[in-house]
Parts: structure tokens; sequence; C-alpha cells
């Protein structure tokens, strides 16, 4: 399998490869980073740092590591951060009304393959959810 495709929509995918910080846990995800990544200053995200890019369920797979993740739900999808090194690669979000069906929101720092300039030239969307108005930015970004 070619390491990058061309999806439906003429944007171009690239299988990265991902896990934890002790690399119990890895998976590996075909993402589009030309579509965006996101940042949110939520009480959550602003704790741990999130930045996170979305990945369709499809695109998305794990290698290894389920068992070592803090929650486990029983259609064989995992999430959660790691009970050894505490960082969480990816969780699992369900649809709902303010999002466009469910996902899977993988930490970009936990991306093993990811070039600095390529992240760098993925665009980022900035949501206020420290307000509960997730479709607009906050007044101050600089801090996510």
């Amino acid at each position: 399998m070619s390491d990058t495709t061309t999806d439906a929509g003429g944007g171009s995918k690239r299988t990265y490869h991902g896990s934890c910080a002790c690399r119990r846990v890895r998976f590996e995800a075909d993402i589009d980073l030309s579509q965006g990544t996101g940042k949110c200053n939520c009480t959550s995200c602003w704790k741990r740092r999130w930045w996170s890019v979305k990945v369709q369920p499809g695109d998305f797979r794990a290698m290894g590591g389920e068992d070592a993740l803090s929650k486990y739900r029983p259609d064989a999808t995992s999430g959660g951060h790691c009970k050894h090194c505490g960082v969480t690669p990816y969780d699992f979000v369900d649809a709902a009304e303010w999002n466009e069906g469910a996902y899977v929101s993988v930490n970009i720092a936990c991306l093993d393959d990811l070039e600095p300039a390529d992240l760098v030239a993925a665009p980022v969307v900035y949501m206020n959810g420290r307000a509960d108005d997730w479709w607009h930015p906050p007044a101050e970004t600089r801090h996510l």
C-alpha cells in the first residue's frame, strides 16, 4: 500500500504511525493535514495541551496496547490515557449535535513520523470551549 493516497475530495492522505511516550500504545492513521487541525481552550484541552486532528474511524487502526489505555469499550475501540506513561494518544468521539459524526481525535504530538514542517503548514481551527462557543475562536489564541 502506498504511504500517500488521494481521497474522493482531491485531498492527499498520508499514513502516519503513532504511539504514546512509552510506546506500549501504537496506532496508524490515514490523515490529510491540509484539512486542518484543532486547538481548544476548554479546561480539558488546556490542561493537556491537546492539539488534535480528526480521523474518520475507517482511516484509523489500533496496532497494539489498547489494554494499556485507561478506558476500554467493548466494540474493540478504546481511548484515554496510557496507564504507564500518562499520554493520551487518541480518543474516540461519538456523533453528537455539535459534530459531523463519530471520529477519532488523534493527538498530533503522538505522530512518530510527522515532520515539523508538515505540522507548521497544517491549518489550525481554534475553538472556544471555555465559553461553550465551539464554532468561534476565542479572542486570544497565542497561548494555545
